[in-house]
């Protein structure tokens, strides 16, 4: 039977061919998403301004002690005395703390955008290293060392003055030398006193760069490094990990890809399940007649089954392995795409190990066998004396076992459904999207069902329509409806995850838009090219004519700890807390009313002073007014928050207040992003945008802004997060797509004795094409209504949790595009692959293919 099996590839190369491209793509798309989620839990890079040092020590950023570990948004700083214990840990030669805080080189008319750079301690270049090439290192407060190619590009030399945006003002330094190194061209150079100044948060630095003494072994010193902190809130880094430590948006950007890769790779795997499934099941039903012929001379069921899924295995393996060969590098170029769109850091490593590998092949290995086996259940066990009455006409096209998975399936759907509804807004995609594939699968178990009730209903209206062409082909449809069931399927689940997965998007897009627009009640923003503005500039702001209120905004992101405390440790489990996370808004309390649409239910929003907090009402925890709240900010601090007033928020876009004073403390930066300015009624918005630009002579780097360029600049930031999803989102529906192009191909090209015969009856080809025409428009037409009644079942949900109404935002375009897509496929690949079948002349085709 094997020697067979490798006989009847050639023979049925059409079928075969569809099954490979199916096994295929399948395959290396859930190989990519697998890469692709491998480095994101790994989350490496190789350091560049940290390349010099072969042990690095951090702060940990994620918050250890829960079950989600999610990483601080802000930088979580260490003790820069903690560099004095490192050093006199056995074998460590050096410990260099490395402080770091922004900056902006200005331009010479100030008119121009300064051009951002980093500060650092002078100390600190030996981690990279830098060198001085020309003239000296810093050795006062007023001087500088720049790195020789930002020097190059703004034509400066050592003894040149040059003026620093910094610390919310602008300084002047003297450029005392300039410095080659590889760590980036955006370094600048202060003495160490005058950086740690500067720096957001005195006497702490981001990292400690550890160099092991003469002849002692790096990986041994990082062993007692790691002994001597004696606690998980540390991080002992080597090789490629030390990335993490430079760029700690690798540790927040993996953590967002580990989400979209295990998201959509569950999704692909799914997918690949129900086309793999379907293109071989169809593929083995058009063989019915082959089958019933080796079990009239005497094959036994054992054979036949030895038969299908040796010609399955082989077409797996030889898939799989192409798949395993190229997947890594799908998955590779899905990388450089986030990070060219700024998803992800640019230093992010691409990790192809062997899980991915091995979950591509199995899941191509075990869909094919399982495919294959239940597809030769039914010529297996019919008797040699019926076979070739059952190939002739379609008696099992459907079973009990079918029918309680398809309950199944819609139980799960219906269960997903209601918990995407309870769910917050922004969480409510994270069930919708499983939701979809439950949905497809107990729609497609039951496609035999709801094609063959479809085709029924469509009988008089199509036959009166379209004549004889449409009596055929419901005739047709209705005389295999396994068929035609295998052939509505790829059609339903291209347009049900297209219509579904986009529309999904513009929702959730738009529920993120409308708590943006609802919450903004300023006419303008006052931000600054320096990184931030000095707090007492608010006041500034307040006093200018024509200005009614102003108030600084800080954002980060922090969380409501439980009343007993978490306590970092280096295996949580599943039984520890889980504090919801939640947007932290730094405000001034003067003009909060005013500029935003935040209102108190309980208490007082103008309390908002020193260590003080204002919850929204849903996150309280059972604390009252007046109460003691224990929270961890951005950068992880633990602090006691005196409970002030509680907010309403919209729901799964709420945001706790904090005084901008004490929460830009706790931010990378330390100063004030933005003041939020509303204008007296009346008041010319151009006058007064005039009136506000004019304090950059007294605050260097000042920009002011409309509401409207704040509105698009938040939509831009929602189009990044949401432009993720698209990208994989495509990548998934392309295959659909692929797989309803497969699948018509197949499910026309396998029918040359069926059109010949119908050419030596007297059909000529204009009528044998007007049958197919009509067969595909009937294929489209099932596959798009299934496919909408599984989108809406979806979307439905989602859109109440996140708009409060039934019906999803989006384009009715987007809708009337998937629809003709769709229906254009279908119909053009039947005809095409119909017109391919009849270019044969009828006597030949029939002796040679029976």
């Amino acid at each position: 039977m094997i020697r067979i099996a490798l006989r009847t590839l050639r023979h049925h190369r059409t079928g075969f061919l569809a099954s490979f491209i199916a096994l295929f793509f399948g395959a290396a798309i859930v190989v990519g998403c697998g890469g692709l989620l491998q480095s994101a839990l790994k989350s490496t890079a190789q350091p560049e301004r940290l390349a010099a040092a072969p042990i690095v020590v951090s702060a940990d950023q994620r918050y250890l002690g829960t079950q989600s570990e999610e990483p601080f948004i802000e930088r979580v700083p260490v003790d820069a005395e903690l560099a004095k214990k490192l050093k006199s840990v056995e074998g460590v030669g050096a410990a260099v703390p490395d402080v770091s805080f922004p900056a902006a080189l200005a331009s010479g008319d100030g008119k121009q955008a300064a051009a951002k750079v980093t500060g650092h301690g002078w100390s600190s270049a030996k981690l990279t290293p830098y060198r001085v090439s020309s003239g000296a290192a810093p050795s006062g407060p007023g001087q500088v060392v720049l790195d020789e190619r930002l020097a190059g590009q703004a034509g400066l030399k050592p003894g040149d003055r040059v003026r620093l945006l910094v610390g919310g003002g602008a300084q002047n330094f003297e450029v005392s030398g300039l410095a080659r190194g590889d760590g980036g061209s955006g370094s600048v150079f202060l003495s160490d006193a005058r950086a740690a100044e500067l720096s957001a948060r005195p006497g702490k630095a981001d990292v400690i760069g550890v160099f092991p003494a003469s002849g002692a072994d790096a990986g041994q010193v990082a062993k007692a490094v790691e002994k001597a902190l004696g606690t998980p809130a540390f991080t002992v880094l080597t090789g490629s990990e030390r990335g993490r430590a430079e760029n700690p948006d690798i540790v927040s950007g993996g953590d967002d890809l580990v989400a979209l890769a295990a998201a959509f790779g569950g999704l692909a795997a799914m997918v690949t399940v129900f086309v793999v499934a379907s293109t071989l099941g169809l593929s083995i039903q058009q063989r019915q007649r082959e089958m019933a012929l080796l079990r009239a001379i005497g094959a036994t069921p054992g054979q036949l089954r030895r038969l299908i899924l040796g010609e399955t295995l082989l077409l797996t393996v030889i898939a799989a392995g192409l798949a395993c060969a190229l997947g890594p590098q799908f998955g590779r170029m899905l990388l450089d795409a986030f990070a060219s769109a700024g998803v992800v850091p640019d230093s992010m490593e691409f990790h192809a190990g062997s899980l991915p590998l091995i979950a591509g092949a199995s899941t191509a290995l075990i869909t094919a066998v399982g495919a294959a086996f239940i597809a030769a259940r039914g010529p297996a066990r019919t008797r040699p004396t019926e076979a070739l009455s059952e190939a002739g006409l379609e008696r099992r096209w459907f079973s009990w076992p079918r029918v309680v998975l398809a309950v199944l399936c819609l139980g799960g759907g219906a269960a997903l459904a209601v918990v995407t509804a309870g769910m917050d807004g922004p969480k409510a995609a994270g069930a919708a999207t499983p939701a979809a594939m439950v949905w497809t699968a107990g729609f497609g178990l039951l496609g035999p069902v709801l094609t063959r009730a479809m085709t029924a209903g469509l009988f008089r209206p199509v036959s009166a329509l379209s004549g004889l062409s449409g009596r055929l082909a419901t005739l047709n449809s209705k005389a295999r409806t396994a068929r035609f069931a295998g052939a509505v399927m790829p059609v339903m689940l291209a347009t049900g995850l297209a219509i579904a997965l986009i529309y999904m998007q513009t929702t959730n897009s738009r529920g993120a838009e409308r708590a943006f627009d609802d919450s903004l009640r300023a006419d303008l923003a006052v931000t600054s090219d320096a990184g931030g503005l000095p707090l007492d500039m608010v006041d500034t702001v307040q006093k200018q004519k024509g200005v009614a209120a102003a108030s600084a905004q800080v954002s980060s992101i922090g969380y409501v700890e439980p009343r007993t405390p978490v306590e970092p440790t280096a295996d949580s489990g599943e039984g520890a807390a889980d504090p919801p996370e939640m947007a932290l808004a730094g405000v001034t309390p003067e003009g909060i009313t005013k500029t935003t649409a935040f209102r108190a239910t309980e208490g007082s929003l103008g309390a908002l002073r020193g260590k003080t907090v204002a919850l929204p009402t849903r996150y309280t925890d059972g604390h009252k007014v007046g109460d003691m709240v224990p929270m961890r900010l951005g950068d992880g601090s633990r602090v006691s928050l005196k409970l002030v007033a509680t907010v309403k928020g919209e729901r799964g876009y709420e945001t706790a207040l904090l005084p901008a004073a004490f929460l830009a403390q706790h931010t990378d930066s330390g100063l004030i992003p933005r003041i939020m300015v509303t204008a007296e009624p009346g008041t010319d918005r151009a006058e007064l945008t005039a009136t506000l630009d004019a304090l950059s002579e007294q605050q260097p780097g000042l920009r002011v802004t409309s509401r409207d360029t704040l509105a698009a600049a938040q939509a831009e930031q929602d189009d990044t997060q949401a432009w993720m999803a698209y990208l994989v989102l495509g990548v998934v529906v392309g295959y659909a797509v692929i797989a309803l192009v497969n699948t018509q191909a197949l499910a026309t090209t396998e029918r040359r004795r069926e059109f010949m015969l119908q050419r030596l009856i007297g059909a000529t080809r204009r009528q044998v094409m007007q049958m197919m025409a009509m067969e595909a428009a009937l294929v489209a037409l099932a596959g798009i209504v299934l496919g909408s009644i599984v989108a809406a079942l979806t979307l439905v949900p989602l859109s109440m949790s996140v708009l409060g109404t039934a019906t999803p935002e989006g384009s009715p375009w987007i809708f009337a595009v998937v629809v003709g897509a769709a229906f254009a496929l279908t119909l053009a690949t039947t005809l095409i692959s119909a017109l391919t079948v009849l270019r044969n002349r009828p006597v030949e085709a029939v002796g040679v293919r029976e």
